[in-house]
Protein backbone atom coordinates (compact mmCIF):
# COMPACT_ATOMS: atom_id res chain seq x y z
CA UNK A 1 0.00 0.00 0.00
CA UNK A 2 1.59 3.02 -1.02
CA UNK A 3 1.46 6.91 1.19
CA UNK A 4 -1.06 8.10 -1.28
CA UNK A 5 -3.40 4.88 -0.22
CA UNK A 6 -3.31 6.44 3.16
CA UNK A 7 -3.53 10.29 3.08
CA UNK A 8 -5.12 11.94 0.38
CA UNK A 9 -3.42 14.42 -1.29
CA UNK A 10 -5.60 17.28 0.06
CA UNK A 11 -5.25 15.87 3.34
CA UNK A 12 -1.50 15.85 2.43
CA UNK A 13 -1.79 19.40 1.89
CA UNK A 14 -3.48 20.38 5.21
CA UNK A 15 -1.20 18.31 7.20
CA UNK A 16 2.11 20.40 5.67
CA UNK A 17 0.45 23.54 7.19
CA UNK A 18 -0.06 22.36 10.79
CA UNK A 19 2.32 21.52 13.72
CA UNK A 20 2.25 19.86 16.40
CA UNK A 21 1.63 21.27 19.94
CA UNK A 22 3.17 21.01 23.37
CA UNK A 23 3.77 23.10 26.18
CA UNK A 24 6.52 20.28 26.95
CA UNK A 25 10.00 22.52 27.98
CA UNK A 26 11.59 18.87 27.59
CA UNK A 27 13.80 19.77 24.49
CA UNK A 28 16.57 18.58 22.41
CA UNK A 29 20.09 20.63 21.99
CA UNK A 30 20.36 20.37 18.25
CA UNK A 31 18.47 23.38 16.42
CA UNK A 32 14.94 23.09 15.06
CA UNK A 33 12.02 24.75 14.81
CA UNK A 34 10.19 24.85 17.88
CA UNK A 35 10.78 27.81 20.41
CA UNK A 36 12.00 26.51 24.11
CA UNK A 37 11.94 29.00 26.87
CA UNK A 38 15.71 29.11 27.06
CA UNK A 39 17.15 32.20 25.68
CA UNK A 40 19.67 31.80 22.53
CA UNK A 41 21.07 33.30 19.39
CA UNK A 42 18.13 32.95 17.45
CA UNK A 43 17.37 36.13 15.39
CA UNK A 44 14.08 36.19 17.11
CA UNK A 45 14.12 39.34 19.47
CA UNK A 46 12.64 38.58 23.05
CA UNK A 47 13.50 41.19 25.36
CA UNK A 48 16.22 43.26 27.43
CA UNK A 49 17.80 42.58 30.68
CA UNK A 50 20.84 44.45 32.15
CA UNK A 51 23.98 43.90 31.57
CA UNK A 52 26.19 41.69 34.39
CA UNK A 53 29.51 41.29 34.31
CA UNK A 54 30.53 37.92 32.14
CA UNK A 55 27.81 38.76 29.32
CA UNK A 56 28.56 38.86 25.91
CA UNK A 57 29.44 42.52 25.64
CA UNK A 58 28.50 42.38 21.45
CA UNK A 59 24.69 41.98 23.25
CA UNK A 60 24.66 45.38 24.25
CA UNK A 61 21.95 47.88 23.12
CA UNK A 62 23.79 50.60 22.81
CA UNK A 63 20.92 52.94 21.36
CA UNK A 64 19.48 52.16 24.77
CA UNK A 65 22.52 53.05 26.41
CA UNK A 66 22.27 56.46 24.84
CA UNK A 67 18.95 57.08 26.29
CA UNK A 68 19.42 55.52 29.63
CA UNK A 69 22.96 55.58 30.51
CA UNK A 70 22.81 52.17 31.29
CA UNK A 71 23.55 48.96 29.80
CA UNK A 72 21.03 46.38 29.21
CA UNK A 73 21.45 43.03 26.76
CA UNK A 74 19.45 41.92 24.19
CA UNK A 75 18.00 38.66 24.55
CA UNK A 76 16.88 36.26 21.89
CA UNK A 77 14.65 33.07 22.17
CA UNK A 78 16.49 29.70 21.18
CA UNK A 79 14.98 27.40 18.49
CA UNK A 80 15.43 23.61 19.85
CA UNK A 81 14.28 20.70 18.47
CA UNK A 82 11.13 18.66 20.02
CA UNK A 83 11.77 14.85 20.16
CA UNK A 84 8.62 12.95 19.40
CA UNK A 85 8.01 9.07 19.92
CA UNK A 86 5.08 7.29 18.24
CA UNK A 87 4.24 4.13 19.81
CA UNK A 88 1.58 2.05 17.54
CA UNK A 89 -0.23 -1.50 18.93
CA UNK A 90 -0.66 -3.99 16.18
CA UNK A 91 -1.87 -6.86 18.49
CA UNK A 92 -4.94 -8.75 16.74
CA UNK A 93 -7.32 -6.70 18.42
CA UNK A 94 -6.00 -3.56 16.21
CA UNK A 95 -7.18 -5.69 12.93
CA UNK A 96 -10.51 -4.16 12.29
CA UNK A 97 -10.28 -2.97 8.89
CA UNK A 98 -10.85 0.56 9.66
CA UNK A 99 -9.30 0.75 12.73
CA UNK A 100 -5.97 -0.35 11.51
CA UNK A 101 -6.27 2.25 8.99
CA UNK A 102 -7.14 5.56 11.23
CA UNK A 103 -4.35 4.10 13.01
CA UNK A 104 -1.53 3.72 10.29
CA UNK A 105 -3.56 7.17 9.13
CA UNK A 106 -2.67 9.19 12.55
CA UNK A 107 0.79 7.67 13.13
CA UNK A 108 1.85 8.64 10.02
CA UNK A 109 0.14 11.94 9.90
CA UNK A 110 1.29 12.85 13.07
CA UNK A 111 5.15 11.83 11.99
CA UNK A 112 5.32 13.74 9.18
CA UNK A 113 4.36 17.22 11.21
CA UNK A 114 7.58 15.93 13.64
CA UNK A 115 9.50 15.90 10.27
CA UNK A 116 8.54 18.60 8.33
CA UNK A 117 9.33 20.99 10.88
CA UNK A 118 12.80 19.86 11.59
CA UNK A 119 12.11 17.54 14.17
CA UNK A 120 13.72 14.30 15.54
CA UNK A 121 10.59 11.39 14.96
CA UNK A 122 10.86 8.35 16.76
CA UNK A 123 8.79 5.60 16.14
CA UNK A 124 8.33 1.93 16.85
CA UNK A 125 5.56 -0.84 16.25
CA UNK A 126 4.46 -3.64 18.73
CA UNK A 127 4.23 -6.31 16.34
CA UNK A 128 4.68 -10.27 15.54
CA UNK A 129 7.18 -8.98 13.04
CA UNK A 130 10.27 -7.72 13.73
CA UNK A 131 9.67 -4.26 12.69
CA UNK A 132 12.83 -1.83 12.59
CA UNK A 133 12.48 1.40 14.43
CA UNK A 134 12.35 4.46 12.71
CA UNK A 135 14.38 7.26 13.72
CA UNK A 136 15.19 10.33 11.85
CA UNK A 137 15.10 14.26 11.74
CA UNK A 138 13.85 16.80 8.54
CA UNK A 139 11.87 17.08 6.20
CA UNK A 140 14.17 14.89 3.67
CA UNK A 141 12.68 11.72 5.59
CA UNK A 142 8.90 11.89 5.32
CA UNK A 143 9.01 9.64 2.20
CA UNK A 144 11.21 6.95 3.92
CA UNK A 145 8.63 7.16 6.77
CA UNK A 146 5.16 6.96 4.79
CA UNK A 147 7.03 3.67 2.87
CA UNK A 148 7.33 2.55 7.17
CA UNK A 149 4.07 2.77 7.74
CA UNK A 150 2.91 1.75 4.40
CA UNK A 151 5.09 -1.50 4.55
CA UNK A 152 3.28 -2.55 8.12
CA UNK A 153 1.81 -6.13 8.42
CA UNK A 154 -1.80 -6.17 9.36
CA UNK A 155 -1.87 -6.54 13.31
CA UNK A 156 -1.20 -10.55 14.12
CA UNK A 157 0.31 -10.37 17.95
CA UNK A 158 -1.37 -12.18 19.96
CA UNK A 159 0.36 -11.13 23.43
CA UNK A 160 -0.31 -7.46 25.06
CA UNK A 161 0.48 -4.43 23.58
CA UNK A 162 1.08 -2.62 27.51
CA UNK A 163 3.66 -5.29 28.51
CA UNK A 164 5.53 -4.99 25.21
CA UNK A 165 5.48 -1.16 25.70
CA UNK A 166 8.50 -0.34 27.99
CA UNK A 167 11.09 -2.04 25.40
CA UNK A 168 10.36 0.45 22.77
CA UNK A 169 10.71 3.60 24.77
CA UNK A 170 13.77 6.22 25.17
CA UNK A 171 13.88 8.37 28.09
CA UNK A 172 14.40 12.06 27.22
CA UNK A 173 11.20 12.36 24.80
CA UNK A 174 9.23 16.27 24.19
CA UNK A 175 6.19 14.32 23.34
CA UNK A 176 4.98 9.96 23.38
CA UNK A 177 2.40 9.21 21.35
CA UNK A 178 0.19 5.72 21.89
CA UNK A 179 -1.78 4.78 19.32
CA UNK A 180 -3.86 1.65 20.56
CA UNK A 181 -7.72 0.36 21.54
CA UNK A 182 -6.81 0.62 24.90
CA UNK A 183 -8.84 -2.95 25.93
CA UNK A 184 -6.04 -4.39 27.90
CA UNK A 185 -6.87 -4.76 31.93
CA UNK A 186 -6.40 -1.63 33.87
CA UNK A 187 -3.69 -3.44 36.24
CA UNK A 188 -2.12 -3.63 32.97
CA UNK A 189 -2.13 -0.05 31.77
CA UNK A 190 -1.42 1.08 35.75
CA UNK A 191 1.89 -0.76 35.59
CA UNK A 192 2.53 1.35 32.48
CA UNK A 193 0.86 4.12 32.68
CA UNK A 194 2.78 4.70 36.19
CA UNK A 195 6.33 4.89 34.31
CA UNK A 196 6.08 6.98 31.36
CA UNK A 197 5.99 10.10 33.18
CA UNK A 198 9.80 9.02 33.09
CA UNK A 199 10.00 8.99 29.70
CA UNK A 200 8.53 12.05 27.96
CA UNK A 201 7.09 15.41 29.45
CA UNK A 202 4.36 15.18 27.32
CA UNK A 203 1.99 11.87 26.78
CA UNK A 204 -0.82 11.36 24.95
CA UNK A 205 -3.13 8.19 24.13
CA UNK A 206 -5.09 8.21 21.13
CA UNK A 207 -7.54 5.13 21.53
CA UNK A 208 -9.54 4.09 18.88
CA UNK A 209 -12.76 2.06 19.01
CA UNK A 210 -15.13 0.92 16.63
CA UNK A 211 -18.57 1.43 16.46
CA UNK A 212 -19.44 -2.19 17.21
CA UNK A 213 -17.15 -2.22 20.02
CA UNK A 214 -18.81 0.92 21.71
CA UNK A 215 -22.60 -0.41 21.02
CA UNK A 216 -22.78 -4.14 19.38
CA UNK A 217 -26.11 -4.62 16.99
CA UNK A 218 -25.63 -8.79 17.50
CA UNK A 219 -28.94 -10.68 17.88
CA UNK A 220 -29.97 -13.90 18.36
CA UNK A 221 -27.92 -16.95 19.16
CA UNK A 222 -24.06 -16.11 17.84
CA UNK A 223 -20.38 -17.31 18.57
CA UNK A 224 -18.02 -14.63 19.75
CA UNK A 225 -14.43 -15.48 18.84
CA UNK A 226 -11.33 -13.54 20.89
CA UNK A 227 -8.90 -12.54 18.48
CA UNK A 228 -6.00 -12.31 20.67
CA UNK A 229 -6.72 -15.71 22.65
CA UNK A 230 -8.39 -17.70 20.28
CA UNK A 231 -10.92 -18.40 22.39
CA UNK A 232 -14.58 -18.79 21.41
CA UNK A 233 -17.73 -18.96 23.54
CA UNK A 234 -21.64 -19.53 22.23
CA UNK A 235 -23.88 -16.75 23.44
CA UNK A 236 -27.83 -16.07 23.38
CA UNK A 237 -27.30 -12.08 22.68
CA UNK A 238 -30.30 -10.29 24.75
CA UNK A 239 -30.91 -6.70 25.22
CA UNK A 240 -30.22 -7.44 28.66
CA UNK A 241 -26.54 -8.82 27.69
CA UNK A 242 -25.87 -6.20 25.64
CA UNK A 243 -26.56 -3.91 28.08
CA UNK A 244 -24.23 -5.48 30.57
CA UNK A 245 -21.48 -5.42 27.56
CA UNK A 246 -21.54 -1.62 27.50
CA UNK A 247 -21.58 -1.26 31.30
CA UNK A 248 -18.16 -3.29 31.48
CA UNK A 249 -16.85 -1.23 28.62
CA UNK A 250 -18.38 2.08 30.16
CA UNK A 251 -16.38 0.92 33.72
CA UNK A 252 -13.05 0.18 31.79
CA UNK A 253 -13.39 3.27 30.10
CA UNK A 254 -13.75 5.79 33.18
CA UNK A 255 -10.96 3.25 35.40
CA UNK A 256 -8.92 4.20 32.24
CA UNK A 257 -9.55 7.94 32.23
CA UNK A 258 -9.03 8.41 35.48
CA UNK A 259 -5.52 6.38 35.67
CA UNK A 260 -4.63 8.60 33.05
CA UNK A 261 -5.65 11.86 35.10
CA UNK A 262 -3.67 10.55 37.61
CA UNK A 263 -0.53 10.23 36.22
CA UNK A 264 -1.07 13.92 33.69
CA UNK A 265 -1.76 11.75 30.34
CA UNK A 266 -3.78 13.10 28.04
CA UNK A 267 -6.22 10.98 26.52
CA UNK A 268 -8.81 10.93 23.20
CA UNK A 269 -10.89 8.46 22.03
CA UNK A 270 -11.73 7.84 18.35
CA UNK A 271 -14.16 6.06 16.69
CA UNK A 272 -12.34 4.47 13.39
CA UNK A 273 -15.73 4.87 11.08
CA UNK A 274 -15.70 8.93 11.23
CA UNK A 275 -12.68 8.55 9.51
CA UNK A 276 -9.01 10.52 9.05
CA UNK A 277 -10.50 14.12 8.44
CA UNK A 278 -12.71 14.21 11.25
CA UNK A 279 -9.94 12.37 13.73
CA UNK A 280 -7.07 14.30 13.13
CA UNK A 281 -8.10 18.20 11.57
CA UNK A 282 -10.66 18.34 13.91
CA UNK A 283 -10.80 16.28 16.95
CA UNK A 284 -7.16 16.90 17.72
CA UNK A 285 -7.01 19.95 16.71
CA UNK A 286 -9.81 21.09 18.95
CA UNK A 287 -7.92 19.29 21.88
CA UNK A 288 -5.07 21.21 21.50
CA UNK A 289 -2.94 18.62 20.44
CA UNK A 290 -2.06 20.00 16.62
CA UNK A 291 -2.63 23.64 15.73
Amino acid sequence: MTKELLLQSEWQKRIGSSKLATKSKLRGQHKGSHRSSRFGSSMDFSDFREYHPGDDVRQVDWNVYARTEKYFIKRFLDEQEMRVHILLDASKSMVHPEKWLLARQLALALGQLVLQNDDRLSFSVISAQQVIPFRKKGATYKQAFAHTIASLQPPSLKDSFVQHAMKQLAKGQTVLILITDGLEPIAEWEALIKRLPRYAGDIRIIQIATQEEMKPNFTGDVELYDVETDEKLNISMSNQMIQQYINKKTEHEKKFQLLCAKYGVATIQLVAEEGFSSAFFHRLKKENWIM
